[in-house]
């Protein structure tokens, strides 16, 4: 199911170093007309062992202001709320995303760890369960570059594609569309990519468009294509349904991609006619 028009990007807040998220999170409402919705979990357990229950409360409705400082001066204007919940963090986001358009979180620094798989994260557990596209976003700030997607030819990475064109409609961006084809796998049939790109075209006909089927381990590929990428987007599991949560690929590019993520899951929100609320044609907010 679609997210609704007036569905929030909901950013999950957990400490201070996550205050960057905030950054490209208001960049992204903004860009999609969507208010951001900042959301700490307060972690009763730990605030129970501290010094005084006051001082963990006092310390999450600073970093709550102070988020809604750092949206309002990336995008002023912009609707602005914050919400501290009591609860587990993953499992609080998890469930209001459920009705959220987008979910933020940071990475962790997951992408400058070679050697971890942390399937633990909360960055990984919200990829894998979040009721909507989640945004993992990274510590260093990306590259303008094109917005990236992987495209495999299955239902999940068509609408991997189409919010791809959206986010670079928006953005006012050009769009590489990759897909990668196993040694084994054979011949390449380029025309695949070009067949779905161009269908997706019809509705974002203002985005520039480039297409490349290349051959090798598809999510290697992905990653080395996503250093020149400011965003890349790729389906949470693609054409392996009984890899679980996330596929091989996903996974990939959520560990080790230098570029912010949005692994599509769930309702995208994207307009099925490539029409928004601000009429036909018209791609910005």
């Amino acid at each position: 199911m679609a997210a609704a028009s007036d569905a929030a990007i909901l950013v999950g807040l957990g400490a201070e170093r996550n205050l960057p998220v905030v950054r490209l999170a208001a960049q992204e409402a903004a860009a999609h007309g969507r208010p951001l919705c900042l959301l700490h979990a307060f972690n009763w357990t730990a605030a129970l062992e501290a010094p005084s229950i006051a001082g963990p409360r006092a310390d999450a409705e600073e970093l709550i202001a102070r988020a809604a400082e750092i949206a309002n001066e990336v995008e002023p204007g912009l609707p602005v709320s914050g919400e501290i919940v009591e609860g587990a963090p993953v499992a609080t986001l998890v469930r209001r995303s459920e009705s959220a358009f987008l979910l933020a979180v940071g990475d962790g620094g997951m992408a400058a760890c070679d050697d971890c798989v942390p399937a633990e994260a909360p960055a990984v557990q919200l990829a894998a369960r979040a009721g909507c596209p989640v945004l993992v976003v990274r510590r260093e700030p990306p590259p303008q570059g094109p917005v990236l997607v992987g495209v495999d030819g299955s239902d999940s990475s068509r609408a991997a594609l189409e919010f791809a064109f959206d986010c670079a409609a928006r953005r006012e961006v050009r769009l590489l569309a990759v897909r990668v084809v196993e040694p084994e796998d054979g011949a390449e049939d380029p025309e695949l990519l070009v067949g779905m790109v161009a269908r997706a075209s019809r509705r974002f006909p203002s985005v520039a468009t480039e297409c490349h089927t290349l051959h090798g381990d598809p999510g290697t590929v992905l990653v080395e294509q996503s250093r020149s990428a400011q965003l890349a987007l790729v389906a949470a599991r693609g054409d392996e349904p009984w890899r679980g949560m996330l596929g091989a690929v996903s996974q990939a590019l959520l560990y080790h991609s230098p570029a912010p993520l949005i692994v599509v899951r769930g309702g995208t929100g994207v307009p099925v006619d490539g029409r928004n609320a601000h009429g036909a044609g018209d791609q910005r907010p």
